[in-house]
Formats: C-alpha cells, sequence, structure tokens
C-alpha cells in the first residue's frame, strides 16, 4: 500500500504507560496517559526502506484514562492532579508539542528523531504492519531529554524513569 496518509486520534490510539517506584510506591499508581490531540503524516513506499513518518503530540492533548494500583482508586481529584503536574513537569507553555521525525524505516523498526522539551535525541521504535494496522512502541527514559521524574512525600513516591509508549492504528485505504 504505498501513499500519503494523514492520521489523527480516529485512527487509532496513541498511549504512555508510567509505572512507580520510591519506598512510598504502594501509594500511587501506574498510570495510562492517552494523546488525544496528535497527528502524523505517513509515507509509506516500496521499498519500504524509501517510507518515512513525522508525528506532533500536542501536550495539552495528554489525559489520564487509568491508574492501576494504589491505596485508593483513582479519583477525579487526582486526575486533576496529575494533569496540572504532567503539564508544569512537560513545560506546556514553552514546549506545546513533542514531535518525531523518522530517519530511517526498517521491517520491524523506525528510527528517527524524538523532540521533548527542545531536546532532540535519537530513537528506535518498534513497528509492525499487518495489513492496514500499524502496532509499535517504544520505552522514553525521561531524564535522557532532561525531565525530572515526578515525585511526591518528600521523594518516597516517585514516578519511574522509565515511560512506555505504544500506539495502535488503522491506516486509511
Amino acid at each position: 500500500m504505498e501513499g500519503t496518509f494523514q492520521l489523527g486520534p480516529d485512527d487509532g490510539r496513541l498511549l504512555l504507560r508510567t509505572g512507580r517506584s520510591g519506598l512510598g510506591r504502594r501509594a500511587g499508581h501506574d498510570l495510562t496517559i492517552e494523546a488525544t490531540r496528535w497527528s502524523a503524516s505517513v509515507t509509506a513506499r516500496e521499498p519500504l526502506q524509501e517510507s518515512s513518518a513525522e508525528v506532533a503530540v500536542e501536550v495539552d492533548g495528554l489525559e489520564v484514562r487509568e491508574g492501576a494500583g494504589g491505596a485508593l482508586p483513582l479519583s477525579d481529584g487526582d486526575r486533576a492532579d496529575i494533569t496540572k503536574n504532567l503539564r508544569k513537569i512537560l513545560d506546556t507553555g514553552r514546549y506545546p508539542q513533542i514531535t518525531f521525525v523518522s530517519t530511517a524505516v526498517g521491517d520491524d523498526a523506525v528510527e528517527g528523531d524524538l523532540t521533548i522539551m527542545g531536546r532532540t535525541k535519537p530513537v528506535r521504535i518498534r513497528a509492525a504492519l499487518d495489513g492496514d494496522r500499524v502496532r509499535g512502541g517504544l520505552t522514553v527514559t525521561q531524564s535522557r531529554w532532561g525531565i525530572k521524574p515526578y515525585s511526591a512525600f518528600f521523594g518516597a513516591l516517585r514516578l519511574a524513569d522509565d515511560v512506555e509508549i505504544e500506539f495502535d492504528l488503522t491506516l486509511p485505504v
């Protein structure tokens, strides 16, 4: 399937999954956060190595969907606090978008440059094409982009440095 495709939230899901660390990790939640405002331009070519992709995620469009674990269930107040802290940590006023631009496409991975908070680092994204669906993901280590993972209770509860990003998209036909 060759062509250029414009994708967004109607075409699939882009999720971030966080974990907890520290002595107080039992009090916190493992979060599932969904990017609700994003766009992608994918150019599919034969041979596959001539394909490319660009993605832009609006940081203000990140929404907490689930919170697993924790001493208490995730409340609406918790969600609001997490969203406020997320926007503060990622400094959405200065850095409203997270972007990815591919540099190489292979059979099972896409390599490219991921920019978070104005810092660009190379990444390798696992990707698998199955008919008109593409699924994959990567692990982002926040500190690599200069992000200090959220902590509370004087550091006893911390967000793990690694955040799992996964996607499941349907290409338009």
